[in-house]
């Protein structure tokens, strides 16, 4: 997912995709030392620099925080998959309903078929519960 497509910078893209790759070292969750450990040698990033980014995903609602000790400890607010869903409604909303149909029908003609199938499964969901 591109980062215009989900609103998130680079950076805060690149932490939350590890944050829910990775199992969290700490019961609790990620310290930014954690997760500065993996991205800050790999992007050549300062401390102080994950840690105002996961800040500023906690106060965005992407992020939920705990105190642990004198750090902080995050876990992502929802998973990857909730995250998108969200991204998703919260697009298709902002349509009018004829261009909402349109956006629903160019993704389904995308769709592969394991896609398809889900597809179906969450219709035949939707139709057992409306009965």
């Amino acid at each position: 997912m591109s980062n215009t497509a989900s609103g998130l910078g680079d950076l805060e893209q690149a932490i939350m995709d590890h944050l829910w790759d990775h199992e969290a070292p700490q019961p609790t969750g990620f310290t930014v030392r954690d997760v500065h450990e993996t991205l800050g040698a790999a992007r050549d990033i300062a401390y102080t620099t994950v840690m105002t980014v996961m800040d500023r995903l906690s106060r965005k609602g992407f992020l939920d925080r705990t105190k642990q000790g004198r750090a902080y400890a995050y876990n992502p607010a929802t998973s990857r998959e909730g995250f998108v869903a969200r991204l998703m409604s919260e697009t298709l909303g902002e349509l009018r309903p004829t261009d909402r149909r349109a956006a629903v029908l160019a993704f389904v003609d995308d769709a592969g078929a394991e896609d398809v199938d889900a597809l179906r499964e969450a219709l035949a969901r939707l139709e057992s519960a409306a009965d």
